[in-house]
């Protein structure tokens, strides 16, 4: 295992930051790409343009979300696709993350300046709401009907709705020459801060005295249940709304929790029946270990706090 990839552990019980731990020269205010757990912020934030009146429910479909004026080419598939199959990875849109021959893979328009463009003319290949294929044109749909609903790029509506309210003072997020954010990922954040995302999950959506995101759709959020995914990553049991979902046996003790999870170890960790919030950064980029080391961290977290 090379040394120096794990970097943080953070741990928020009851609203009250118990443990806080850095390695590897890594320090409270180093922030850190934590990947695809950049997915479940998208989906906070759609959270947010819903209360905020941006956008009308979660059954909307992304062809009427979007300008056909201003996208005049926007494929007719989209008339059939929900902000909802998005959300839930069963959009039934032509890519895969698994199979870089789909025409949505992004291999085929990360490298874009404007990759809006070329994913509205992504077709189907199945239906919509049937099957859950892990794909990152997903978020970047999503993030596409929020950046055209509020006029700024995700980057600047999480600022201004998100981040600004979180105290959240220091990251980066991707975002191309047309203003696009990298909404499957991208997204770089402290440990602490990470933590204070689930926070905000396990509070129902309260950070203080604000409603940031409105209960129901964190209740949706929380308990939408996609299966299919166990054989895909067996660390999860389920999926919904960009949040991975789990119930396992530690020490004795049984947890129901949902998480982010980002390529290289990252875990954002919410236990609601416990008020807990676990987060972990980790750089281990492509090792087959990452996510393994980051599970049995968390296990032996959870089974200190039974003894």
């Amino acid at each position: 295992m090379p040394p120096g990839d794990f970097r943080g552990l953070v741990v928020i019980k009851d609203h009250k930051l118990v443990l806080e731990e850095y390695f590897h020269t890594f320090w409270r205010s180093s922030i850190h790409d934590v990947r695809s757990a950049g997915k479940s912020v998208t989906s906070l934030l759609l959270g947010i343009a819903i209360k905020n009146g941006l956008v009308k429910s979660l059954d909307e479909d992304v062809y009427s979300s979007l300008s056909n004026e201003k996208y005049p080419n926007i494929h007719e598939d989209y008339k059939k696709v929900t902000l909802r199959n998005l959300l839930n990875m069963t959009s039934g849109l032509d890519a895969d993350t698994d199979n870089t021959n789909t025409p949505g893979h992004a291999v085929n328009w990360i490298d874009m300046d404007n990759w809006k463009d070329y994913l509205l003319g992504i077709s189907l290949a199945r239906e919509p709401g049937k099957n859950w294929v892990y794909a990152d044109i997903n978020p970047l749909l999503i993030a596409a009907v929020i950046e055209e609903k509020s006029g700024m790029s995700l980057r600047d509506y999480a600022k201004k709705r998100l981040f600004d309210p979180l105290g959240i003072t220091q990251y980066y997020w991707y975002t191309n020459k047309s203003n696009q954010t990298g909404a499957a990922g991208n997204l770089y954040l402290s440990t602490l801060d990470f933590a204070k995302i689930g926070v905000l999950v396990a509070n129902e959506g309260k950070w203080e005295s604000h409603q940031i995101v409105d209960v129901a759709y964190i209740e949706e959020l929380m308990t939408t249940e996609i299966k299919g995914v166990t054989d895909w990553w067996n660390l999860a049991d389920s999926y919904g709304f960009f949040w991975y979902k789990s119930k396992r046996t530690f020490g004795g003790k049984t947890y129901e929790y949902l998480f982010a999870s980002g390529n290289g170890g990252n875990h954002l960790v919410v236990i609601p029946e416990y008020e807990m919030v676990i987060a972990l950064t980790s750089s281990a980029y492509g090792q087959r270990y990452a996510q393994r080391r980051t599970y049995d961290i968390m296990k032996r977290v959870l089974e200190a706090f039974n003894n």
